[in-house]
Parts: structure tokens; C-alpha cells; sequence
């Protein structure tokens, strides 16, 4: 994901693909509830100042919220590709990973009082009626989906069928949601009847393609496997292999990932950077959405298998991210301690994936905020110099903007919902742990894990 390496390799291909700045607006959607304590952008007071650390906490991720409710899809209440037009397709496209990134912000929103209940169970009701009737291949969804009707926009020349990294975003949120919604009302009997239905009906062991020993990430009945992308680690994609094994019906063996997942060249590293010993990945850690998205449900405290501890590995990740953006090699503008987070975004020459080892001199707010519960400290730190000294630039009506470079003094117009959801979802696991306690809670899940080799305090005996 992360408009996924693939988006990454083809927008390195075709420059003008990426179109992120075009700053066409969407239509509105119809109006819906207003999230308790905000008022509409563009009215009311400017920025609350002298917050403390909570208050500044509950603001960002309330008003960051907003994205996924004030901004839904007026007929799926699906979470839009972007804020502003996606790829000359118009106002209709919505995303599936975002989408299991805005199910889980919408159960924060429940649970804060900013929303009801009631409101949070009958919008994650709409959504899963929607994804009931929507376009899936195989029980797999595509990446993107035609928001009115259900039908899939193709995310590439080839890219037009099952999207299973984007599947395993999706159901990490559906089965939070299914963990959190156990009341005995109509809404939510149906919504997680409706998700336990679709959730039994992926077909992950479809795309090992015959039965080899790893994931494929598309499949296409157009194209069939002709993207022949495998999944193999370290990167974002850890919970489709841990989804993938916690199948009720169709569930892959522990083979598939020690063979599939924990190999590659960019699988294990063990170097030091910066002082910081990093167990996996890409020398300097990659972007920092690979310790964000699958960590959004699967909790790392503890986390260890045969490869990992997974909460030092993100940790390192982090810390290592931010001595990069102390150090400053390429010397940009406004980098430094308050003023670090590496990953993928929008950028002043479109869509990049950024990180120490390429650097546009883009700083993405996801990046810092998303890693709270890794370096709370480092991350506060950040936050309050992006809305105290940043704000008036960078702060508007769903949070902190995409991205920003003071070296080349761009501020991005856009939001994304797969760096806004993060935003309130791992702030909230720093806080109370709830999303991680709702996704380790379900019985497929630690299954999984167990099956998989893991060990983790979450996990019954």
C-alpha cells in the first residue's frame, strides 16, 4: 500500500501518474453529524493555544477524524482516495485500506464521545452493506472502488482486480470493528454478522498462485496474475500474512510465510545506524509506514518470533529516522528534532516515498505522529512545534496537511486517508492501547499468530 511500492515504481515510471497537486476540489459530500466539539473549518476561533500535552492530543486526532466523517463518501461512507482529485478520475474513487484506517479512527471517535455510538455503529453499517454489494475477486477486494456504485476504478494499466494487501487494511479494521460493535441492537448484530460473512469468504490462499510458498498481492480475472508482484517482507504488508493465516476457511500454512514473507533482500538487516542497531528492512529503515499500517491492529508490545521483536524494530526504526533528520546530510531547511518523519506522501514533484535514502526535503506529519507509541517523547516533540510554530501553514480542516518542505517552501493542499488514519489510530494505541486490545482480542487473529510462531502477552496460553 501506501499507494504500495507499485504505486512507488510507477510513478518513478510515469512521473505525471502521481498527480498530486492538482487542486481541483471534490464535491462536498451530504451534510453529516457534526463530530461533537468542532466547528465547521473556516468558522469559529483560530488554533486553541497553551494546550497541554492531552488536550493537544484529543485535538489533533478529533480534528484529524474529521476526514473519515465530515468527508466520507455521501453513498458508501467509504474514506476518499485523497482531498483533492485522484489520477484524472474524478470525485468518486475510494480506498479500501483507508477505509479499514478510517473504521478504526471512527471506533476512536466512538469511544472519545465524539460521535455516539449509534452514529459510529450505523456508518460502519453503511460501509459493510456497501462492501456487501461491491466488486471483490476471489472474496478479495480491489484497491479502488467507484464510491456511488461499487465498481472497481482499476489502480493501473493491469491493476483492476483483488488488491490483497489493500484487503488485509481493510479487514484489520472490519475486525476491530467486529470486536467492538458486540451490543445486541439491530446495527450491530448485522454489521458483524455481515463482516464475520465476508471475512470467512477471502480467499488468501487463492493468491499463492497454485500453491507456492508466498502471497501474490493482484490478481485480475482480466489479467489473471500478470502483475506478478510477490510479498515478501520487511515492509508494510506484515498483517496480510498474519490475516492470511488466521483464515476460518481458507488460511495459508506457516511455510508460505517463512518462505514467502521473511525472505528477499531487504528481509533481514541487523546493521547499525546512527547507533541504533536495525533488526529488519532496508538499510536506514525505509519509510516510516512500514511500522505504522500492520501495527495499527497488531500490537507489538512484546511481539517476537523466530525473526524479530517487533517493538524494537520499530522503535529502531523510528529513532533512526529522526537521527537521519538531525544529521541532515543534504543540509534542507527547517529539518532537526522538532522537525523529522521520513515516509511516503504527496511532495512538491508529486507522489515519493520518502525516506533517508531518498529525500526530497519532505517532511509528512503521519510520520512523527503515527510513531507516538514508539518514541513518545520525540513525537510530542514534533507535534507541538507542527501546530505551535507550523500551524498557521501547515493545520487546517481534517489536521495537519499531507506534507511540507520548508527548503522549498510547499505546503501540500491535500489530505490522504492513508496518512490521516494512522494519525488517530496509533496516537490512540499510545494512549489506551484500544485498538490493538480490539484486533489481538479476536479468536482468528490469535490463532494466527500462534500458528505463524509468534509470542506475544496478548496471547492466550
Amino acid at each position: 500500500m501506501k499507494q504500495s511500492f507499485l504505486l512507488l515504481s510507477l510513478a518513478l515510471l510515469f512521473p505525471g501518474l502521481a498527480g498530486a497537486q492538482q487542486k481541483v476540489p471534490v464535491k462536498k459530500p451530504a451534510a453529516a453529524p457534526t463530530a461533537v466539539g468542532l466547528t465547521p473549518a473556516g468558522s469559529g476561533p483560530k488554533r486553541p493555544r497553551n494546550l497541554s500535552d492531552e488536550q493537544l492530543l484529543d485535538l489533533v486526532q478529533r480534528q484529524t477524524f474529521r476526514y473519515f466523517w465530515d468527508f466520507g463518501h455521501p453513498v458508501s461512507g467509504m474514506a476518499r482516495e485523497r482531498s483533492n482529485v485522484s489520477f484524472d478520475y474524478g470525485d468518486e474513487v475510494v480506498t479500501t485500506g483507508g477505509t479499514g484506517f478510517g473504521l478504526m479512527a471512527i471506533i476512536v471517535a466512538a469511544e472519545r464521545g465524539w460521535i455516539t455510538r449509534e452514529q459510529a455503529a450505523e456508518r460502519t453499517l453503511k460501509i459493510v452493506n456497501f462492501l456487501w454489494k461491491a466488486d471483490m475477486y476471489h472474496g478479495v477486494f480491489p484497491h479502488w472502488l467507484n464510491g456511488a456504485t461499487g465498481k472497481t476504478i482499476r489502480f493501473s494499466p493491469k491493476d483492476d482486480g483483488g488488491d490483497l494487501v489493500e484487503t488485509s487494511f481493510l479487514f484489520e479494521g472490519l475486525i476491530c470493528a467486529r470486536q467492538y460493535y458486540t451490543r445486541d441492537t439491530p446495527a450491530e448484530s448485522a454489521l458483524r454478522n455481515k463482516i464475520l460473512w465476508m471475512w470467512e469468504g477471502v480467499e488468501w490462499n487463492w493468491h499463492q498462485q497454485g500453491g507456492q510458498n508466498v502471497l501474490y498481492w493482484h490478481w485480475s480475472p482480466n489479467n489473471g496474475w500478470s502483475m506478478n508482484h510477490q510479498i515478501h517482507g520487511w515492509n508494510e504488508c506484515l498483517v496480510t500474512y498474519v490475516l492470511a493465516a488466521s483464515s476460518p476457511k481458507y488460511a495459508i500454512d506457516k511455510a508460505v510465510y517463512d518462505q514467502g514473507w521473511a525472505t528477499g533482500n531487504y528481509f533481514k538487516n541487523g546493521k547499525e545506524f546512527y547507533k541504533t542497531k536495525l533488526p529488519l528492512g532496508f538499510d536506514y529503515g525505509g519509510p516510516l509506514f512500514f511500522s505504522h499500517y500492520s501495527f495499527l491492529g497488531i500490537d507489538p508490545r512484546g511481539l517476537k518470533d523466530q525473526y524479530a521483536d517487533y517493538m524494537q524494530q520499530n522503535q529502531a526504526h523510528t529513532l533512526i529516522n529522526r537521527a537521519y533528520c538531525i544529521d541532515n546530510p543534504k543540509h534542507y531547511k527547517g529539518y532537526g528534532a522538532d522537525t523529522w518523519g521520513l515516509t511516503a506522501s504527496d511532495s512538491y514533484k508529486g507522489y515519493a516515498a520518502h525516506s533517508p535514502t531518498e529525500d526530497l526535503g519532505v517532511i509528512s506529519p503521519t510520520a512523527a505522529l503515527s510513531a507516538m507509541p514508539y518514541a513518545p517523547e520525540f513525537s510530542m516533540q514534533a507535534l507541538r512545534h507542527f501546530y505551535n510554530d507550523l500551524g498557521d501553514n501547515i493545520w487546517g480542516e481534517y489536521g495537519f496537511v499531507d506534507a511540507f518542505s520548508e527548503e522549498h517552501n510547499w505546503q501540500a493542499k491535500s489530505y490522504l486517508a492513508i496518512d490521516q488514519g494512522p494519525i488517530v489510530g496509533m496516537i490512540e494505541n499510545h494512549r489506551t492501547g484500544l485498538l490493538w486490545k480490539l484486533f489481538m482480542s479476536s479468536p482468528d487473529v490469535q490463532r494466527g499468530l500462534t500458528k505463524l510462531g509468534f509470542e506475544s502477552p496478548q496471547l492466550k496460553k
